[in-house]
């Protein structure tokens, strides 16, 4: 299911990485305006006058340059200028370096129901955190079933049909000391970095769902370390039911892959039955991605020290 691009201001406040360093001072009326840009702006030729480019939907960064700018001003002038900038309906106005807006500001946001947030950190910080954030929301985007998991870093997703045990096996590598991300609905996001990023719907946040206990919180239940808000997906493991009659990797030979809005992401296909411990498969199938990443296959290296042998067999007796 793909998801529609753009967000409310509410939303992106909310979102945990900001809502730790912005904070809504004036102008909540206009909590329901759309940002649709994955980009800042900002807008120092605006209070100059000039404001050809501005994009109302963009979140406006205002850091020292613009502050200092006004504080140039007189009384009238900044509000003269504030009000050319804020008549254009902008959707949130940041000021960065945790300063108290000018008096011309807050007037202007209540006005005209304009969202004006303060931003602790300086503009460069500030604005690496938004795009952050921002990539994740409006990059292209689709839902699927199943569960994310952080194990040993690396970003595995477990489908499978519903009941397989997908949030049971979350729950054994909760306990084993991995961190849980999402559980049911999974947010898939294309970075502009050609990464997929995976992260929980708000209100699924930090839930996960137990068979014969209910719904249950992991953070608390085990703590702020044992979730994640988000983890980019490098593995896909396909929980299945076990066959005699369906044949499955043996040999660890075949690279298969899950296309995931336009990316191939390498997939396993693990059969599940009774007296497997799925935990321990998940961490050896997460360590051995690892190690294929870092260029050491170790099925391939089988096979060719035996080719290798089958090709001298003299030579190992020769030893």
């Amino acid at each position: 299911m793909r998801v529609e691009r753009g967000i409310t201001v509410a939303h992106l406040l909310a979102e945990p990485r900001l809502e730790a360093i912005l904070r809504l001072v004036a102008g909540g009326e206009g909590r329901d305006r759309p940002v649709d840009h994955p980009r800042v702006q900002k807008p120092g030729l605006a209070l100059a006058g000039h404001t050809h480019g501005v994009v109302p939907t963009r979140v406006q960064i205002l850091g020292e340059t613009e502050l200092t700018f006004l504080e140039g001003l007189s009384p009238e002038e900044q509000l003269q200028s504030v009000g050319v900038l804020f008549a254009l309906g902008l959707s949130l106005v940041v000021v960065t370096r945790g300063v108290d807006p000018p008096a011309a500001l807050l007037h202007a946001a209540q006005e005209t129901s304009t969202p004006l947030a303060i931003a602790e950190p300086r503009s460069s910080r500030a604005i690496q955190a938004i795009h952050r954030v921002l990539d994740g929301i409006l990059a292209p985007s689709e839902t699927r079933h199943g569960v994310l998991m952080d194990v040993h870093g690396v970003g595995t997703l477990l489908m499978g049909p519903s009941g397989i045990g997908k949030s049971e096996c979350a729950l054994f590598l909760v306990e084993r000391g991995h961190r849980f991300v999402a559980d049911d609905q999974v947010i898939l996001s294309l970075l502009p970095s050609e990464q997929i990023l995976g992260r929980a719907p708000t209100l699924l946040r930090n839930h996960l769902e137990v068979r014969g206990i209910g719904i249950i919180n992991v953070r608390d239940l085990f703590g702020a370390n044992a979730v994640r808000s988000e983890k980019t997906v490098q593995l896909v493991v396909e929980i299945c039911p076990w066959r005699d009659d369906e044949s499955f990797d043996r040999l660890g030979l075949d690279e298969s892959t899950l296309d995931i809005l336009g990316m191939p992401i390498p997939m396993l296909r693990i059969p599940v039955r009774p007296g497997r411990n799925m935990a321990v498969i998940l961490e050896v199938a997460a360590r051995n991605h690892i190690l294929k990443a870092s260029g050491h296959h170790g099925a391939q290296n089988f096979i060719s020290t035996l080719m290798g042998d089958m090709e001298d067999p003299g030579s190992e007796a020769g030893e």
